[in-house]
């Protein structure tokens, strides 16, 4: 069977950069073994979920590149939900428990402070249909549990290597509240079922889940073994060594774009965090597809630094050829940035929203210096070669500039590029002053020396 992988977002936020991680794998996995990217949107919370959100989810991961072949919504599903509810419970997998959160609170209690693992007692099972009418007579509801086959739950991940469960260490897992709700272990194991998925590729933090799964999926299947492989990958933690979600909400990747991060700087960082890969900047996704395997995935848990990643968005934007970024300089409405201007600028931008800054230099107005000295200018302007300017242009200016001024090194230089571009760095000036042409150059020389 050919591989089928889901992201399964919910619609109740943006995506971060930890969600874009997730995707990422899956969808670099699905195409380095010619198989399917399914995207399931997890909103079965009719109250939190929200239309903007999934609009937004969709949106995002198009920007990334990562586009989907198949599309759908748990909130289409819950008749096939139901039907699955009646057959697990008229096989006795699925059972009803009364108790409130603050009986299950004591009991979780007492078998801590006994040293014992806070497993269910399954006192669900053995109740009577007497003390099931006393429980509804009073209002309660029940909240249902699946029930676990005794036994050892094993499988061999694809990062994490074997992996073992007791059941007998884990407690049967509540599939569905009180209120009627679906939680996600049923929702989405139905789903992975349905849709033939044959690797379920997420964080460590549902290891644990997993193994519930496994049997889950089993029960669906008229208790037969299905073959679904897993790869746990380690959680992204921040530069301090902190659980990332404390403050994933500055990293959103509508954030990120706001702030001219290159979507691919983001796939080309994520893509190699946490394995033995260099971080590189690459151009196209078909790039990251080609070395992409779980072989180098490494058990130890990532640093995300939002430094690194803007200094990779630098790096990538060096490498990018004109036609690559036209459109976003287009969606800039930087009109006077050609290519001749990107291949200048190119090297000294940071993000795509230095561009507008650089039109400005170049073509702009710019607030006139009272540093300067305007004599200095005044002998600089005197001297320009007159005509089209060229690249020599600049070393025949600056060469009768020494001559007549004295100076040399920064305190010639200096003066003249805080003149020309109101900044003490950036491309070399024997090209900025090709772009200029020979009259935004005087024009900016008169207004500081005429200040």
């Amino acid at each position: 069977m050919s591989v089928r992988v889901r992201f399964a977002p919910s619609p109740t936020g943006y995506l971060h950069i930890g969600n874009a991680r997730a995707a990422l794998i899956n969808w670099l996995f699905a195409k380095k073994n010619n198989g399917l990217f399914i995207l399931r949107q997890d909103d079965t919370d009719l109250k939190r979920s929200e239309q903007r959100y999934a609009d937004a989810i969709i949106e995002d991961l198009k920007w990334l590149g990562l586009e989907h072949a198949v599309f759908f919504k748990q909130s289409d599903r819950f008749d096939r939900y139901h039907e699955v509810v009646r057959t697990l419970t008229e096989s006795g997998r699925l059972y009803p428990c009364y108790e409130t959160p603050e009986e299950l609170d004591y009991k979780r209690k007492m078998l801590l402070s006994q040293k014992k693992p806070p497993v269910y007692d399954r006192a669900g099972l053995r109740l009577t249909q007497e003390q099931i009418r006393e429980y509804e007579a009073a209002g309660r509801k029940p909240h249902w549990r699946f029930k676990l086959n005794p036994g050892k739950i094993e499988w061999e991940d694809l990062i994490r290597g074997a992996v073992s469960f007791d059941t007998a260490d884990i407690s049967d897992p509540v599939l569905i509240r009180a209120d009627g709700s679906f939680l996600y272990t049923i929702t989405s194991v139905i789903d992975d079922f349905d849709y033939k998925i044959t690797h379920i590729v997420r964080g460590e933090d549902h290891v644990t889940n997993t193994a519930t799964q496994v049997q889950l999926l089993e029960a669906i299947n008229n208790d037969k073994p299905f073959s679904i492989q897993f790869a746990h990958t380690t959680l992204l933690m921040d530069a301090d060594g902190q659980p990332l979600s404390k403050r994933i909400g500055s990293l959103s990747l509508r954030g990120l774009r706001a702030n001219g991060i290159n979507p691919m700087a983001i796939n080309a960082h994520l893509a190699r965090l946490g394995t033995s890969l260099p971080v590189e900047p690459q151009l196209k996704l078909q790039d990251l597809v080609e070395k992409f395997d779980f072989k180098y995935f490494s058990r130890t848990a990532p640093k995300f630094n939002e430094d690194d990643l803007k200094l990779l968005n630098h790096k990538l934007f060096h490498m990018m050829p004109y036609e690559q970024v036209k459109p976003y300089i287009e969606k800039l409405e930087c009109l006077k940035i050609k290519e001749a201007e990107w291949g200048v600028l190119h090297d000294n931008i940071e993000s795509l929203d230095d561009l507008k800054r650089w039109e400005t230099i170049l073509y702009g107005t710019l607030t006139p210096s009272k540093s300067n000295d305007a004599a200095y200018i005044k002998l600089c302007f005197d001297v320009l070669p007159q005509g089209t300017i060229t690249e020599s242009t600049w070393a025949e200016w600056t060469k009768k500039i020494k001559e007549l001024s004295g100076k040399k090194g920064k305190e010639l230089f200096m003066p003249l590029r805080q003149a020309l571009t109101g900044m003490d760095h950036g491309p070399e000036m024997k090209k900025l002053i090709v772009l200029m042409g020979y009259h935004q150059v005087c024009t900016r020389l008169k207004t500081q020396f005429t200040i």
